[in-house]
């Protein structure tokens, strides 16, 4: 079947003279596998699942895993509404990318008291205030922490290394990796308390 469809894509890109398809095959073995543009030096396509992420308090939640590209801004609204469900009410504030600062998802999170981290939309200031541009740097460093988290799950919990062949079982590998991520963080918030309140007690007992 796999293969039926690679000669049926491709015939028909040579006779409309075109070099792109919808949906793609470009692995026989992974036929789910998309190429994405990305435009990143020296790697200019990557191919994988593609993966949108929330960092709450250092925790990570995955709000959408998909092996087709899509334009993760049209998510936030949802993500911020499952994060009500999660927590029971809207966060205070957004850290996200600059592609997030859409004017609806600007309506809907000053609608709803949201703080929507970035430059505002049009032309920017020509003066900055102190306290705007540290609250600037703030959001920056926030944002910078979701980078953060990828880079870690790379690093140190094998998501640049799978190498599964179907795409439900990389799915489970990456949350998976995720749940370790996680646990481990908590771990370290509990080994944390419980030596602090151990420091506390011989203190007093001194």
């Amino acid at each position: 079947m796999v293969i039926g469809e690679v000669y049926r894509q491709q015939k028909r890109m040579f006779e409309e003279g075109s070099r792109r398809i919808n949906d793609r095959i470009v692995s026989v073995s992974q036929p789910h596998v998309r190429p994405m543009v990305r435009g990143k030096a020296g790697v200019p396509v990557e191919f994988g699942a593609k993966i949108s992420v929330s960092l709450v308090e250092g925790y990570t939640f995955i709000d959408r895993m998909s092996w087709d590209n899509f334009n993760e801004s049209v998510e936030l609204i949802e993500q911020i509404e499952r994060y009500r469900q999660r927590f029971g009410w809207y966060p205070e504030s957004v850290h996200a990318d600059r592609i997030y600062r859409s004017r609806d998802n600007l309506k809907y999170c000053a609608g709803h008291g949201i703080r929507l981290s970035g430059p505002r939309l049009g032309r920017p200031k020509r003066v900055v205030g102190p306290a705007e541009r540290k609250l600037m740097r703030s959001d920056e460093l926030e944002r910078n922490a979701v980078e953060g988290k990828f880079g870690q799950g790379e690093r140190r919990y094998g998501l640049g290394l799978i190498r599964a062949k179907l795409a439900e079982t990389s799915g489970s590998m990456i949350g998976m990796a995720v749940l370790v991520m996680n646990l481990e963080k908590l771990l370290r918030e509990v080994f944390w308390s419980m030596w602090k309140r151990a420091i506390f007690t011989l203190v007093n007992q001194l």
